[in-house]
């Protein structure tokens, strides 16, 4: 392997060329995953809220309920939780 000032140019280049193809993997993958919102949204389907739940499922059950507390807590406090303008309050996200 040859050093050019102190770096292994074949390592250093073999590095550079495992990141360039993951990148093009990620670019193609996030081109999927447009695709499927689209889909998602010809059928119908408000991507918006697909996306709050994704986000979602990947917190664990603790971190939900807390952060579902913190916006009841938050909304209440604006008038949009019980006894304020709405009247109700904000709906739980389902653990």
């Amino acid at each position: 392997m040859a050093d050019i000032g102190g770096v292994a140019a074949e390592r250093l280049r073999s590095l550079i060329e495992r990141i360039e193809r993951l990148e093009e993997e990620k670019a193609a993958l996030g081109a999927d995953v447009r695709e499927v919102y689209a889909e998602a949204k010809s059928t119908g389907f408000d991507t918006k809220v697909m996306r709050q739940l994704i986000k979602l499922r990947k917190m664990d059950a603790q971190d939900r309920r807390e952060q579902q507390e913190l916006l009841d807590l938050y909304a209440m406090a604006v008038g949009l939780g019980e006894g304020g303008e709405s009247g109700g309050s904000v709906e739980k996200a389902a653990d």
